[in-house]
Protein backbone atom coordinates (compact mmCIF):
# COMPACT_ATOMS: atom_id res chain seq x y z
CA UNK A 1 0.00 0.00 0.00
CA UNK A 2 1.14 3.66 -1.12
CA UNK A 3 0.23 6.42 1.24
CA UNK A 4 0.59 10.08 1.15
CA UNK A 5 -0.09 13.00 3.46
CA UNK A 6 -1.71 16.18 3.20
CA UNK A 7 -0.78 19.08 5.92
CA UNK A 8 -3.43 21.74 5.53
CA UNK A 9 -3.27 25.39 6.82
CA UNK A 10 -1.77 28.79 5.81
CA UNK A 11 0.15 29.12 8.88
CA UNK A 12 2.21 25.69 7.54
CA UNK A 13 3.44 27.98 4.70
CA UNK A 14 4.23 31.56 5.92
CA UNK A 15 6.81 29.55 9.03
CA UNK A 16 4.55 30.45 11.62
CA UNK A 17 4.14 27.04 12.32
CA UNK A 18 6.42 24.04 11.72
CA UNK A 19 4.71 20.83 10.45
CA UNK A 20 6.31 17.90 13.07
CA UNK A 21 2.77 15.82 12.39
CA UNK A 22 4.10 14.76 9.11
CA UNK A 23 7.47 13.15 10.39
CA UNK A 24 5.87 11.44 13.23
CA UNK A 25 3.08 10.06 10.79
CA UNK A 26 6.13 9.23 8.46
CA UNK A 27 7.48 6.85 11.05
CA UNK A 28 4.13 5.14 12.13
CA UNK A 29 2.82 4.15 8.81
CA UNK A 30 6.44 3.25 7.82
CA UNK A 31 6.22 0.63 11.15
CA UNK A 32 3.00 -0.66 9.73
CA UNK A 33 4.59 -1.72 6.71
CA UNK A 34 3.01 1.56 4.33
CA UNK A 35 5.18 3.41 1.89
CA UNK A 36 4.55 7.12 2.25
CA UNK A 37 5.04 8.14 -1.47
CA UNK A 38 4.84 12.20 -0.68
CA UNK A 39 4.16 15.06 1.56
CA UNK A 40 2.31 18.03 0.42
CA UNK A 41 1.59 21.25 2.41
CA UNK A 42 -1.45 23.48 1.03
CA UNK A 43 -3.25 26.95 1.97
CA UNK A 44 -6.71 26.95 3.43
CA UNK A 45 -8.11 27.56 -0.25
CA UNK A 46 -10.57 25.05 -1.60
CA UNK A 47 -8.56 24.81 -4.96
CA UNK A 48 -5.27 24.09 -3.41
CA UNK A 49 -7.27 21.46 -1.06
CA UNK A 50 -8.65 19.67 -4.35
CA UNK A 51 -6.26 19.68 -6.38
CA UNK A 52 -3.78 18.47 -3.66
CA UNK A 53 -6.37 15.48 -3.25
CA UNK A 54 -6.63 14.84 -7.01
CA UNK A 55 -2.74 14.50 -7.23
CA UNK A 56 -2.78 12.53 -4.38
CA UNK A 57 -5.18 10.17 -5.31
CA UNK A 58 -3.62 9.64 -8.95
CA UNK A 59 -0.28 7.81 -6.95
CA UNK A 60 -1.77 6.67 -3.33
CA UNK A 61 -4.26 4.13 -1.95
CA UNK A 62 -4.05 5.89 1.52
CA UNK A 63 -4.30 9.80 1.76
CA UNK A 64 -4.41 11.34 5.09
CA UNK A 65 -4.70 14.58 5.86
CA UNK A 66 -4.15 16.99 8.94
CA UNK A 67 -5.72 20.17 9.52
CA UNK A 68 -8.65 22.67 8.46
CA UNK A 69 -11.35 21.64 11.01
CA UNK A 70 -12.25 23.71 13.57
CA UNK A 71 -15.32 25.75 13.79
CA UNK A 72 -13.90 29.28 12.50
CA UNK A 73 -13.92 30.46 9.11
CA UNK A 74 -10.55 29.85 8.03
CA UNK A 75 -11.12 26.20 8.49
CA UNK A 76 -12.85 24.85 5.16
CA UNK A 77 -11.11 21.40 5.29
CA UNK A 78 -14.59 19.39 6.12
CA UNK A 79 -16.23 21.37 3.64
CA UNK A 80 -14.45 20.63 0.88
CA UNK A 81 -14.54 17.15 1.83
CA UNK A 82 -17.99 16.76 1.78
CA UNK A 83 -17.95 18.65 -1.58
CA UNK A 84 -15.42 16.81 -3.04
CA UNK A 85 -16.86 13.26 -2.32
CA UNK A 86 -20.27 14.99 -3.26
CA UNK A 87 -22.02 14.48 -0.43
CA UNK A 88 -24.06 16.94 2.62
CA UNK A 89 -23.41 17.68 6.11
CA UNK A 90 -25.76 15.99 8.88
CA UNK A 91 -25.45 16.14 12.56
CA UNK A 92 -23.92 13.41 14.33
CA UNK A 93 -25.19 12.30 17.79
CA UNK A 94 -22.03 10.64 18.97
CA UNK A 95 -20.15 13.48 18.20
CA UNK A 96 -22.41 16.13 19.56
CA UNK A 97 -22.68 13.67 23.02
CA UNK A 98 -18.95 13.87 23.33
CA UNK A 99 -18.46 17.68 22.09
CA UNK A 100 -21.19 18.04 25.38
CA UNK A 101 -19.32 15.76 27.96
CA UNK A 102 -15.94 17.42 26.27
CA UNK A 103 -16.81 20.71 27.41
CA UNK A 104 -19.40 19.91 30.29
CA UNK A 105 -17.31 22.80 32.35
CA UNK A 106 -16.49 25.30 30.21
CA UNK A 107 -20.20 26.27 28.72
CA UNK A 108 -18.82 29.25 27.46
CA UNK A 109 -17.36 27.13 24.77
CA UNK A 110 -20.39 25.70 23.74
CA UNK A 111 -21.65 28.47 21.57
CA UNK A 112 -23.55 28.37 17.74
CA UNK A 113 -19.31 27.59 16.26
CA UNK A 114 -18.67 24.86 18.23
CA UNK A 115 -21.89 23.27 17.55
CA UNK A 116 -20.93 23.12 13.83
CA UNK A 117 -18.63 20.67 14.86
CA UNK A 118 -20.99 17.71 15.10
CA UNK A 119 -21.83 18.26 11.33
CA UNK A 120 -20.11 15.54 9.43
CA UNK A 121 -20.52 14.54 5.69
CA UNK A 122 -23.05 11.84 5.59
CA UNK A 123 -20.79 9.53 3.73
CA UNK A 124 -17.67 9.64 6.00
CA UNK A 125 -16.96 6.84 8.89
CA UNK A 126 -16.72 8.90 11.80
CA UNK A 127 -13.88 7.70 14.54
CA UNK A 128 -13.77 9.38 18.01
CA UNK A 129 -11.45 12.07 18.75
CA UNK A 130 -11.63 11.65 22.45
CA UNK A 131 -9.14 14.57 23.37
CA UNK A 132 -10.71 17.11 20.77
CA UNK A 133 -13.81 18.14 19.53
CA UNK A 134 -13.18 17.89 15.72
CA UNK A 135 -14.23 14.15 14.91
CA UNK A 136 -12.10 11.96 12.66
CA UNK A 137 -13.84 11.60 9.45
CA UNK A 138 -12.86 8.31 6.74
CA UNK A 139 -13.89 8.73 3.32
CA UNK A 140 -13.79 5.87 0.51
CA UNK A 141 -12.92 6.20 -3.04
CA UNK A 142 -13.21 2.98 -5.08
CA UNK A 143 -10.79 1.10 -3.08
CA UNK A 144 -8.89 4.11 -1.80
CA UNK A 145 -8.95 5.79 2.01
CA UNK A 146 -8.78 9.53 3.16
CA UNK A 147 -8.29 9.60 6.54
CA UNK A 148 -9.21 13.86 7.91
CA UNK A 149 -7.41 14.02 11.09
CA UNK A 150 -7.22 17.02 13.20
CA UNK A 151 -4.12 19.36 12.85
CA UNK A 152 -3.36 19.93 16.23
CA UNK A 153 -0.24 17.52 17.52
CA UNK A 154 -1.05 15.83 20.43
CA UNK A 155 -5.12 15.39 18.83
CA UNK A 156 -3.38 13.66 15.92
CA UNK A 157 -0.76 11.67 17.56
CA UNK A 158 -4.23 10.31 19.77
CA UNK A 159 -5.99 9.73 16.64
CA UNK A 160 -3.53 8.03 14.68
CA UNK A 161 -2.77 6.06 17.87
CA UNK A 162 -6.54 4.70 19.10
CA UNK A 163 -8.18 4.97 16.09
CA UNK A 164 -6.76 5.35 12.51
CA UNK A 165 -3.69 2.87 12.59
CA UNK A 166 -6.25 0.51 13.88
CA UNK A 167 -8.55 1.07 11.40
CA UNK A 168 -6.87 1.06 8.86
CA UNK A 169 -4.72 -2.13 9.97
CA UNK A 170 -8.38 -4.27 9.40
CA UNK A 171 -8.82 -2.62 5.75
CA UNK A 172 -5.11 -3.37 4.65
CA UNK A 173 -3.71 -6.56 6.36
CA UNK A 174 -3.27 -8.01 2.72
CA UNK A 175 -1.67 -5.35 0.93
CA UNK A 176 1.30 -4.40 3.52
CA UNK A 177 4.90 -4.26 2.57
CA UNK A 178 7.33 -5.84 4.74
CA UNK A 179 9.86 -2.59 5.30
CA UNK A 180 12.44 -3.35 7.36
CA UNK A 181 15.26 -0.59 8.61
CA UNK A 182 18.59 -1.47 10.12
CA UNK A 183 20.86 1.98 10.65
CA UNK A 184 24.85 2.49 11.58
CA UNK A 185 26.17 5.79 12.45
CA UNK A 186 29.53 6.52 11.93
CA UNK A 187 32.08 9.71 12.17
CA UNK A 188 35.11 10.48 11.01
CA UNK A 189 35.26 10.05 7.52
CA UNK A 190 33.78 12.49 5.12
CA UNK A 191 30.59 11.67 3.25
CA UNK A 192 32.07 11.55 0.19
CA UNK A 193 35.11 9.04 1.19
CA UNK A 194 32.67 6.91 3.06
CA UNK A 195 30.84 6.70 -0.49
CA UNK A 196 33.61 5.67 -2.44
CA UNK A 197 34.77 3.26 0.42
CA UNK A 198 31.38 1.33 0.13
CA UNK A 199 31.10 1.26 -3.83
CA UNK A 200 31.37 -2.08 -4.25
CA UNK A 201 29.00 -3.26 -1.88
CA UNK A 202 26.59 -0.96 -2.92
CA UNK A 203 27.18 -2.60 -6.89
CA UNK A 204 26.37 -5.94 -5.58
CA UNK A 205 23.46 -4.90 -3.19
CA UNK A 206 19.91 -7.05 -4.69
CA UNK A 207 16.98 -5.22 -6.26
CA UNK A 208 14.97 -4.12 -3.03
CA UNK A 209 17.85 -3.03 -0.74
CA UNK A 210 18.66 0.38 -0.61
CA UNK A 211 21.29 2.36 1.18
CA UNK A 212 20.70 6.04 2.39
CA UNK A 213 23.90 8.28 3.85
CA UNK A 214 22.53 10.84 6.40
CA UNK A 215 25.32 13.42 7.47
CA UNK A 216 24.42 15.08 10.48
CA UNK A 217 26.62 17.12 12.74
CA UNK A 218 29.60 15.10 12.35
CA UNK A 219 27.62 11.90 12.17
CA UNK A 220 26.91 10.15 9.23
CA UNK A 221 24.05 7.52 9.61
CA UNK A 222 23.75 4.87 7.38
CA UNK A 223 20.52 3.55 7.20
CA UNK A 224 20.03 0.49 4.61
CA UNK A 225 16.53 -0.44 4.09
CA UNK A 226 14.20 -3.35 2.14
CA UNK A 227 11.38 -2.99 0.70
CA UNK A 228 9.39 -6.21 0.95
CA UNK A 229 12.35 -8.44 -1.02
CA UNK A 230 14.53 -9.87 1.87
CA UNK A 231 13.58 -12.04 4.76
CA UNK A 232 15.20 -10.97 8.45
CA UNK A 233 18.07 -13.07 7.84
CA UNK A 234 19.04 -11.97 4.73
CA UNK A 235 18.84 -8.74 5.90
CA UNK A 236 21.12 -9.15 9.21
CA UNK A 237 23.70 -10.64 6.79
CA UNK A 238 23.76 -7.96 4.52
CA UNK A 239 24.12 -5.37 7.64
CA UNK A 240 26.61 -6.98 9.54
CA UNK A 241 28.68 -7.36 6.04
CA UNK A 242 27.90 -3.50 5.90
CA UNK A 243 29.14 -2.90 9.61
CA UNK A 244 32.20 -4.58 8.97
CA UNK A 245 33.20 -2.19 6.30
CA UNK A 246 33.29 0.97 8.40
CA UNK A 247 33.91 -0.66 11.52
CA UNK A 248 36.89 2.03 12.47
CA UNK A 249 34.95 4.54 12.11
CA UNK A 250 31.51 2.95 13.77
CA UNK A 251 30.22 4.65 16.79
CA UNK A 252 26.80 3.10 17.40
CA UNK A 253 24.72 0.07 14.92
CA UNK A 254 21.32 1.28 16.64
CA UNK A 255 19.07 4.29 15.41
CA UNK A 256 18.97 6.34 18.34
CA UNK A 257 20.02 9.77 19.50
CA UNK A 258 23.91 9.52 21.07
CA UNK A 259 22.57 11.20 24.03
CA UNK A 260 20.20 7.85 24.38
CA UNK A 261 23.12 5.68 23.74
CA UNK A 262 24.84 7.13 25.90
CA UNK A 263 22.87 7.58 28.95
CA UNK A 264 21.54 3.49 28.66
CA UNK A 265 24.99 2.63 28.63
CA UNK A 266 25.79 4.91 31.80
CA UNK A 267 22.36 3.75 33.30
CA UNK A 268 23.11 -0.21 32.78
CA UNK A 269 25.94 0.42 34.76
CA UNK A 270 25.14 2.74 37.43
CA UNK A 271 27.66 5.19 36.37
CA UNK A 272 26.76 8.88 36.08
CA UNK A 273 28.16 11.95 34.37
CA UNK A 274 28.39 15.69 34.42
CA UNK A 275 29.03 18.60 32.29
CA UNK A 276 31.09 21.65 32.15
CA UNK A 277 29.99 23.91 29.45
CA UNK A 278 31.28 27.25 27.72
CA UNK A 279 30.57 28.04 24.30
CA UNK A 280 27.92 25.38 24.11
CA UNK A 281 26.06 27.08 26.92
CA UNK A 282 23.60 24.34 28.75
CA UNK A 283 23.13 22.47 25.37
CA UNK A 284 24.79 19.28 25.81
CA UNK A 285 23.33 19.37 29.32
CA UNK A 286 20.25 19.87 27.41
CA UNK A 287 20.69 17.07 25.32
CA UNK A 288 21.81 14.54 28.60
CA UNK A 289 18.49 15.46 30.76
CA UNK A 290 15.86 15.24 27.45
CA UNK A 291 14.70 11.67 27.72
CA UNK A 292 12.73 9.99 30.68
CA UNK A 293 14.99 8.49 32.98
CA UNK A 294 18.08 10.66 32.82
CA UNK A 295 18.22 11.29 36.60
CA UNK A 296 19.73 7.59 37.22
CA UNK A 297 22.80 8.59 34.90
CA UNK A 298 22.88 12.35 34.84
CA UNK A 299 24.03 14.67 37.80
CA UNK A 300 24.08 18.45 36.73
CA UNK A 301 25.94 21.00 35.02
CA UNK A 302 28.31 24.48 35.42
CA UNK A 303 27.50 26.57 32.66
CA UNK A 304 31.06 28.49 32.90
CA UNK A 305 30.51 30.84 30.53
CA UNK A 306 32.62 33.67 32.06
CA UNK A 307 36.89 33.38 33.29
CA UNK A 308 35.23 34.10 36.82
CA UNK A 309 32.85 31.11 37.30
CA UNK A 310 35.81 28.75 35.47
CA UNK A 311 38.02 30.08 38.71
CA UNK A 312 35.73 30.24 41.01
CA UNK A 313 33.73 27.37 40.57
CA UNK A 314 35.27 25.15 38.30
CA UNK A 315 39.05 25.67 40.07
CA UNK A 316 40.62 26.32 36.54
CA UNK A 317 44.42 28.03 37.54
CA UNK A 318 44.51 31.58 36.55
CA UNK A 319 47.62 30.67 35.04
CA UNK A 320 46.24 28.53 32.59
CA UNK A 321 43.57 31.46 31.74
CA UNK A 322 46.16 33.89 31.52
CA UNK A 323 48.79 31.87 29.32
CA UNK A 324 46.75 29.71 27.10
CA UNK A 325 43.34 31.06 27.32
CA UNK A 326 40.08 30.02 27.97
CA UNK A 327 39.72 28.45 24.61
CA UNK A 328 42.72 25.67 25.22
CA UNK A 329 43.36 22.18 26.11
CA UNK A 330 44.74 23.09 29.72
CA UNK A 331 41.06 25.29 30.23
CA UNK A 332 38.95 22.83 29.11
CA UNK A 333 40.29 19.75 30.85
CA UNK A 334 40.33 21.63 33.99
CA UNK A 335 37.09 22.25 33.95
CA UNK A 336 36.13 18.66 33.12
CA UNK A 337 38.01 17.42 36.06
CA UNK A 338 36.11 20.14 38.56
CA UNK A 339 32.72 19.68 37.34
CA UNK A 340 33.40 15.42 37.86
CA UNK A 341 35.03 16.59 41.18
CA UNK A 342 32.28 18.57 42.13
CA UNK A 343 29.55 16.60 41.37
CA UNK A 344 31.32 13.15 42.29
CA UNK A 345 30.38 11.77 38.95
CA UNK A 346 31.87 8.94 37.03
CA UNK A 347 32.17 10.68 33.96
CA UNK A 348 32.41 14.11 32.75
CA UNK A 349 32.51 16.34 29.82
CA UNK A 350 33.93 19.60 28.79
CA UNK A 351 33.29 22.50 26.43
CA UNK A 352 35.63 25.61 25.23
CA UNK A 353 35.28 27.65 22.21
CA UNK A 354 34.63 30.41 19.59
CA UNK A 355 30.68 29.74 18.62
CA UNK A 356 31.20 32.84 16.42
CA UNK A 357 30.29 34.76 14.67
CA UNK A 358 32.50 37.55 16.51
CA UNK A 359 35.47 36.79 18.81
CA UNK A 360 38.14 34.57 16.49
CA UNK A 361 41.65 35.03 16.12
CA UNK A 362 44.29 34.24 13.66
CA UNK A 363 45.19 31.31 16.48
CA UNK A 364 41.74 30.67 17.23
CA UNK A 365 39.27 31.10 14.41
CA UNK A 366 35.58 31.12 14.89
CA UNK A 367 34.46 27.35 15.32
CA UNK A 368 37.59 26.14 17.03
CA UNK A 369 36.53 24.13 20.20
CA UNK A 370 38.33 22.13 22.72
CA UNK A 371 36.46 19.34 24.19
CA UNK A 372 37.63 17.35 27.09
CA UNK A 373 36.55 14.04 28.55
CA UNK A 374 37.45 13.15 31.76
CA UNK A 375 36.88 9.12 32.82
CA UNK A 376 37.72 7.44 36.21
CA UNK A 377 40.90 6.67 35.05
CA UNK A 378 42.29 9.85 32.25
CA UNK A 379 41.65 12.90 30.98
CA UNK A 380 42.13 14.40 27.77
CA UNK A 381 41.06 16.89 25.33
CA UNK A 382 40.97 17.12 21.18
CA UNK A 383 40.89 20.47 19.13
CA UNK A 384 37.85 20.90 16.71
CA UNK A 385 37.33 22.91 13.70
CA UNK A 386 33.07 23.12 13.30
CA UNK A 387 32.53 25.84 10.94
CA UNK A 388 31.37 29.42 11.01
CA UNK A 389 27.90 29.59 12.12
CA UNK A 390 26.88 29.35 15.55
CA UNK A 391 23.98 26.93 15.89
CA UNK A 392 26.14 24.89 13.94
CA UNK A 393 29.38 25.39 16.06
CA UNK A 394 27.37 24.55 19.02
CA UNK A 395 25.35 21.88 17.95
CA UNK A 396 28.05 19.83 16.38
CA UNK A 397 30.31 20.53 19.96
CA UNK A 398 27.69 18.68 21.69
CA UNK A 399 28.04 15.49 19.19
CA UNK A 400 31.97 15.84 19.22
CA UNK A 401 31.47 15.78 23.16
CA UNK A 402 28.96 12.64 22.67
CA UNK A 403 30.78 10.95 20.33
CA UNK A 404 34.02 10.98 22.45
CA UNK A 405 32.55 10.12 25.69
CA UNK A 406 30.81 7.27 23.83
CA UNK A 407 33.99 5.62 22.42
CA UNK A 408 35.66 5.51 26.01
CA UNK A 409 32.21 3.72 27.15
CA UNK A 410 32.35 0.81 24.45
CA UNK A 411 36.41 0.44 25.39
Amino acid sequence: MRAEIITIGDELLIGQVVDTNSAWMAERLNEQGIELYQITSVHDDRTHIVNALNEAFSRADLVLTTGGLGPTKDDITKHVLCDYFDSHLIENACVRAHIKALYHDRPDVLNRLTETQWLVPECADILENRVGSAPIMVFHQDDKLLVSMPGVPYEMKIAMTEQVLPYIELKIQNSKLKIIHKTLQVSGIAESSLAIRLEDFEESMPEGLHLAYLPKDGVIRLRLSSYGELSEAEMNAWFERLKGLVNDVLIADIDEPLEVIVGSILAERGQTIATAESCTGGKLAALLNKHSGSSAFYKGSVIAYSNEVKKQVLKVNRESLDQYGAVSEQVVTQMACGVRKILHTDFALATSGVAGPTGGTPDKPVGTVWIAVATPDKVYAECFHLGKLREQVTDRACQKALIGLLRELKE
